[in-house]
């Protein structure tokens, strides 16, 4: 059974962690002294020095790994985020060993050069050992070694996506191995995991201790059975998980509170409402809008003339779109189409073929050069380089009622590129995956999260398939 074996596989992990950090330690040693330099000089700490200090270094780097949550399963956890959590240890430690060493034991004579290598070392040969073990484990898994068996308890919507999720992911090692219902009848499948009996029948499977994991999904009817079976899966030792049936109301990362014992749940958290947070994402959007403009104002010229000439009127198309808090501002393109007279304009998107679209402005569309001069919305405040695409209010209207969740997206600044965009949810796509898209955007920001959106821009988001 995986339980029995976690606690000798984690024991194991922590004990190769020690022989790679002190390795790493030492071995930065010789690099610094016997590859970069000759040979250790006058006034050089010998390398017995390195090894004592090694007493503080290894047990130290392994209470900040743990503390820092790379000893937490892995199955799921993608290998960015494994990855992150190494090099956020070891640039605690690096800071913790700079403080130490030359300011509280003030041992000046340590090479800063050697504690350098270190710290980058250690992090490439943790990081390089983590993804070979994690590709052992999936080749296992897929071979049927290192499974989790897990039994469903209730049939539910949750239960559905649970289903879904680890069917689409094999490489995480899970096997379903059925459902516990009261009001769907045994024998019913879905996906291939069959209903095996009535919720009843837990307190008799469970003393044959076959079960890695049992996972709660009972449907938000059955919620008075909750606690009582809680009780009787912890009774049975084996490890439980609860996933409730209401996620279409909370985020994926909940924000709660602690009201002196009792936890509260915030239905929705927006990292951007943190006045912090705000000033940083203003302070990137005004730096990389300026930057922006500087880089692109010789394709904006070329654009500009190209528009100009090849039809009449203005250069630059403003539309009225909804932006943060629901305020109206006008949204600024190159004119891609023939100039309309006022209440002309067709209440839809643009559509394949369109007659109204000129010939530069299919180019443009299809480059996304006609967004540049967004980088002037960006500069004024009523946008942002990353976030929800705006949309008209006339379309925000019909949308807020049609589509759960759509008014979240007016939470923050609306983007000139998104999650959504990134992943291809532009131009004529569904409205509602674009949604969901922005709604986890916006519940998981992070200045990375952006960082990382800007650059998938550069190299997928430009090209629109979609755009007519």
């Amino acid at each position: 059974m995986i339980k029995d074996n976690q606690k000798v596989f984690n024991r194991l992990l922590v004990v190769l962690d020690a022989f790679i950090i002190g390795s790493a330690f030492i071995l930065s040693y010789y690099v610094k002294f016997y590859i970069l330099e000759d040979e250790p000089g006058i006034g050089v700490l010998p390398v017995e020095y390195y090894y004592m200090l090694l007493i503080l270094i290894v047990p130290g780097y392994l209470f900040l790994y743990y503390g820092c949550n790379v000893y937490t399963p892995k199955r799921t956890v993608k290998r960015r985020h494994e990855i992150y959590r190494i090099w956020q240890a070891n640039t605690i430690g690096l800071a913790a060993l700079i403080i130490i060493l030359y300011m509280v034991v003030k041992e000046i004579n340590v090479s800063r050069s050697v504690i350098v290598i270190f710290y980058v070392m250690n992090i490439f040969l943790t990081a390089f050992f983590r993804v070979v073990l994690r590709k052992f484990l999936r080749t296992i898994r897929s071979k049927g070694y290192n499974l989790k068996h897990i039994l469903l308890v209730g049939y539910s919507r949750a239960a559905e996506e649970y289903i879904r999720r680890i069917l689409d992911n094999p490489q995480w090692g899970y096997v379903v191995c059925g459902i516990l219902d009261d009001h769907i009848p045994s024998g019913t499948t879905y996906k291939g995991v069959k209903v095996l009996g009535s919720i009843g029948n837990l307190e008799y499977i469970l003393p044959e201790n076959r079960l890695d994991e049992i996972a709660i999904t009972l449907s938000l009817r059955d919620y008075d059975m909750l606690e009582e079976l809680v009780h009787t899966c912890e009774k049975s030792g084996v490890h439980t998980k609860f996933i409730p049936d209401y996620n279409s109301l909370i985020p994926t990362r909940p924000y709660t509170e602690d009201l002196m014992g009792l936890p509260v749940i915030n239905i929705r958290y927006v990292p951007l409402t943190n006045t912090g947070n705000m000033m940083l994402k203003r302070i990137m959007d005004v730096a990389g809008s300026l930057f922006g403009i500087i880089i692109t104002s010789p394709v904006m010229l070329v654009a500009a003339l190209c528009v100009k000439l090849s039809s009449p009127g203005p250069v630059i198309f403003k539309q009225e779109r909804v932006g943060l808090h629901n305020k109206p501002f006008y949204m600024y393109k190159f004119r891609s189409m023939e100039t309309q007279a006022p209440g002309k304009e067709k209440k839809a998107w643009t559509v394949r073929d369109d007659p109204r679209v000129t010939n530069v402005g299919k180019i443009l569309r299809r480059t996304s050069l006609d967004e540049l001069p967004q980088l002037f919305n960006i500069l004024k405040g009523d946008m942002s380089l990353v976030g929800p695409r705006p949309e008209r209010p006339l379309f925000v209207e019909k949308f807020r009622e049609e589509i759960p969740r759509y008014m979240v997206k007016h939470q923050v600044r609306p983007g000139l590129t998104g999650w959504a965009q990134v992943n291809g949810l532009r131009g004529d796509t569904s409205i509602k995956k674009r949604i969901e898209y922005d709604v986890y955007y916006i519940e998981n920001w992070t200045m990375g999260f952006d960082i990382k959106i800007i650059l998938m821009t550069f190299f997928t988001g430009f090209v629109n398939k979609n755009a007519y």
